[in-house]
């Protein structure tokens, strides 16, 4: 069986890399600068982006031209505290194994790590980019998912972009060249097009219409399943607050990186950056309050086909509210979010009190928190239970 055109025309130099150099060279000097004993702001890198921007290729060849050991580990696979500590963990404080000047530690496939099933897994990571020896980088396509906000304090973020279609045009005909296979200029420009700056996806499209043929004609760019791309939630943000109708609006939302509710707490954290008239705001507000009732029934009522309404109100409200030409602005991480991911392990302490209080009194969490728990605090203020019930169960699980 044949390599993967990816494969076998990959990128054999960084001047190589399509479409995102100048964040190549930013990786570079930043590794270079660690490898050199320099001092950098941050002790590891997160490389962000969509996939097919050439994140793991720019990591493979800086480490080839700094001649350093790549120690790779894909997150979707290795997720745990112990696999991670047992790979990157100790290839971040031994020496190369082939007298190499050093070593360049990648994690690739963050996304794959999720907080509940991979216990562990991303503090393990934190603790190995506070203790390592060496560089590390890390690659990720969506970096605002709460669960990496301590990743990315900790880390020098560069961002991949998607590739632009004349670039994605100039590899494709690199590669039909090198093939022996003679392509149409149009189709050509479609597959780039339809690739929505993944280059990878590009010449695997390319490669399922040429295998086996010498040439081929625009038309057959039909024989290609449509493509979803899917989009940064700043991408996102700017396409639904521009967008000229509520269609439009939508089909912005529908290539989001995050779910529909998250998608919610972004658009109503961006509104007053978007909109600075109070009337303006008043009316995407309006529209959006309509679209949380939605969002409300199908969580309470399990009523999945409502999600649309939701996101149809949501976005063609944030869109309808623009009176005049869009206005570029800079969109923020929903507060809210961080706010409960800071919050985390206190709420988690006060639930685990509630619920052992609740035991003990054989009433619910609920009633425990309406109904007994404003009186416990007060008792507690006046300091008439020496320390409090409720701290001392909070406490008790602390310990």
């Amino acid at each position: 069986m044949s390599l993967p055109w990816t494969e076998r025309y990959k990128p054999s130099n960084l001047k190589e890399i399509a479409g995102n150099y100048p964040a190549v060279e930013q990786l570079l000097g930043w590794v270079r600068s660690r490898e050199d004993g320099k001092a950098t702001t941050k002790r590891a890198v997160l490389l962000t982006g969509p996939p097919g921007t050439g994140k793991s290729v720019a990591v493979g060849l800086i480490a080839k031209e700094l001649d350093l050991d790549l120690v790779e580990m894909n997150a979707s696979d290795s997720r745990t505290e112990e696999l991670v500590e047992r790979v990157a963990g100790g290839a971040s404080l031994q020496g190369s194994l082939f007298g190499r000047k050093g070593k360049l530690i990648f994690l690739d496939e963050l996304d794959g790590i999720s907080g509940r099933e991979d216990r562990g897994g991303l503090s393990a990571i934190l603790r190995v980019v506070k203790e390592s020896r060496y560089p590390i980088v890390m690659a990720v396509n969506d970096p605002w998912d709460p669960k990496f906000r301590s990743l990315r304090d900790a880390c020098e973020i560069i961002q991949f972009r998607r590739i632009r279609s004349p670039s994605i045009e100039v590899q494709l005909r690199r590669i039909a060249k090198l093939n022996g296979v003679a392509v149409d200029d149009a189709l050509i420009a479609r597959v780039a097009e339809r690739a929505g700056g993944d280059l990878r996806a590009a010449i695997n499209d390319l490669q399922m219409l040429a295998e086996g043929r010498k040439a081929l004609k625009d038309e057959e760019v039909g024989m290609l399943f449509s493509r979803v791309q899917e989009r940064g939630i700043f991408d996102v943000m700017k396409s639904i607050f521009s967008a000229e109708g509520c269609l439009e609006a939508k089909i912005a939302a529908e290539g989001a990186s995050v779910d529909p509710e998250m998608l919610l707490q972004w658009i109503n954290e961006n509104i007053p950056n978007q909109y600075p008239d109070p009337a303006d705001r008043e009316f995407a507000y309006d529209w959006l309050s309509k679209a949380d009732i939605f969002m409300n029934r199908v969580k309470r009522k399990q009523m999945w086909d409502l999600f649309s309404y939701a996101i149809e109100l949501a976005t063609g409200g944030a869109a309808l509210a623009r009176r005049g030409e869009y206005r570029f602005t800079r969109y923020n991480f929903p507060r809210r979010i961080s706010m409960l991911s800071a919050t985390k392990e206190v709420r988690g302490n006060k639930k685990e009190a509630l619920r052992e209080i609740g035991g003990g009194m054989h009433a619910s969490m609920k009633k425990v928190a309406t109904e007994y728990l404003p009186y416990i605090e007060i008792i507690e203020g006046a300091g008439a239970t020496g320390g409090g019930a409720l701290s001392r169960v909070a406490g008790s699980k602390e310990t």
